[in-house]
């Protein structure tokens, strides 16, 4: 190998290939962060808020490019917590939330902390904000959505068994009610579980919306977001969000936009949609979404 110059070459070659193999991800990675940061940092300035993302896209963050899935868990709800904790309490916050939801206990400590924050509290939704997502959202006294996002419903659920489904609380109480006396321990222990369930989470929702819309409103709003009148991944349209009372408005930023498509995708999982890009319409910035002068 010592004397066969075209053999060091190629073993050279071969191994400077695997190591860009390995490092190009995380080069990558770390431009997009930079990137995001760079743009968060401008919409702080222009606006006056303190930005905080929670975006869950599956990225391709790996030597063999498997997609990572994303879910709001126990390390988001630490993260948030400590970005709303180090908040000036005058200072308005800027929540960005994309996510198909997750633990209900992330979800409601983050709701909750942002509930907590003295200052006004704004959560933008470009997209969807799903589940948990939605549980967030309801904690803030503005909802920016765009005109063609969604939230969803927040009926609980609950997983039959380690290897079983996971199946909507208000279909268990259903069943056990057709049921009757022919229903079995295990159903009738599952469905007391799914009860409670549905309590807590409406005592939840009851809590992040009674001052906004009073004690009598809120409790009709929890329960028809957990009653199970539509499934889990049913979309609310800013339409609907604003007949159940929420505080919706339309007026997204259009850094916001910028900002998701810092988020990309994993190759394989992209749909087949092609366009040439056009530039955002211009939107005023209106002095109540917290805009600086």
């Amino acid at each position: 190998m010592a004397g066969d110059p075209i053999g060091n070459m190629i073993f050279f070659l071969f191994w400077l290939l695997l190591l860009f193999s390995i490092m190009e991800p995380i080069i990558s990675l770390r431009r997009l962060q930079a990137a995001r940061l760079a743009l968060i940092r401008r919409m702080e300035q222009k606006y006056g808020w303190r930005v905080v993302t929670l975006i869950h896209r599956e990225e391709r963050v790996t030597f063999f490019g498997i997609p990572i899935q994303r879910f709001i868990d126990i390390d988001d709800s630490e993260a948030v917590l400590r970005a709303i904790r180090t908040t000036p309490p005058d200072k308005p916050i800027a929540l960005i939330l994309h996510t198909p939801g997750g633990l209900v206990l992330a979800a409601s400590q983050i709701a909750r902390a942002l509930k907590r924050h003295p200052g006004k509290k704004i959560v933008i939704v470009p997209h969807y904000a799903m589940s948990g997502g939605t549980l967030i959202a309801l904690a803030a006294d503005e909802i920016l959505m765009d005109p063609n996002a969604v939230l969803g419903p927040l009926d609980p659920q609950l997983s039959l068994g380690p290897q079983g489904p996971v199946v909507p609380a208000p279909s268990i109480l259903k069943v056990a009610k057709m049921k009757g006396e022919k229903a079995s321990d295990t159903t009738l222990i599952i469905a007391d579980i799914a009860e409670k369930a549905i309590m807590e989470m409406q005592e939840v929702i009851t809590e992040l919306l009674r001052d906004k819309m009073g004690e009598e409103k809120a409790r009709e709003v929890a329960r028809i977001l957990t009653e199970g009148r539509w499934t889990h991944d049913y979309p609310i349209t800013v339409e609907k969000a604003r007949e159940l009372g929420l505080p919706v408005k339309t007026e997204v930023p259009p850094e916001v936009y910028e900002l998701m498509a810092l988020y990309p995708q994993a190759p394989h999982n992209r749909p087949g949609v092609e366009f040439i890009p056009q530039p955002l319409p211009q939107q005023p910035v209106r002095r109540g979404q917290g805009a600086s002068n």
